[in-house]
């Protein structure tokens, strides 16, 4: 099997997983839900997060949130990198039958940068305080899910964000001293 033939086969695929998720949000009570926390995930539960970290821990708060700041900024910076490299668009753009039941954000699809956001930084987020895994691991798989049932991404977006936003996070715990998801 040639190239061409293979991409159009997964693109097939990713396409038929996405127009499946899209539907959930014909029903109104799904779709305020994927878009609240889409909406959430754009930055604001970010920010109050940090917020609440320093408020209820003072410098070490500080410092876990100046760590998630700057995981934030180069996540930023790699995320808006690869949306003008890879330019693929969104699914709702390419099949009619999809809807975009939310404004995107800009206009394209690759990789999600929802998911890869939430990922980083709930990774380090948990690192910093693994007590937090119980709100942050829903609300990551949420929004990461919200992305596609919102028509906004195709699930290869989401699965290649998880994996961008894993390393991203990985490598910024290696980078500061005495602290891990593993400690």
């Amino acid at each position: 099997m040639n190239r061409a033939t293979l991409r159009k086969r997964l693109n097939a695929n990713d396409s038929g997983w996405c127009l499946r998720a899209n539907r959930v949000c014909e029903r109104s009570g799904s779709r305020v839900y994927f878009a609240a926390i889409s909406r959430l995930g754009d930055g604001v539960f970010w920010y109050v997060l940090m917020a609440a970290l320093i408020v209820a821990d003072g410098y070490d708060g500080l410092m876990a949130s100046a760590h998630l700041a700057a995981t934030g900024v180069i996540a930023l910076t790699l995320y808006k990198l690869l949306k003008r490299w890879t330019r693929r668009p969104r699914p709702f753009a390419s099949d009619a039958r999809i809807h975009a039941w939310v404004a995107p954000l800009d206009e394209f699809s690759f990789p999600s940068g929802h998911t890869l956001h939430a990922v980083a930084f709930s990774l380090v987020a948990m690192a910093h305080y693994p007590a937090l895994a119980w709100l942050l691991v829903p609300f990551t798989a949420s929004v990461a899910a919200s992305r596609v049932v919102l028509g906004l991404h195709y699930p290869s977006d989401v699965l290649a964000a998880t994996a961008i936003g894993s390393g991203l996070a990985g490598l910024s715990l290696w980078l500061v001293p005495g602290v891990s998801l593993f400690s």
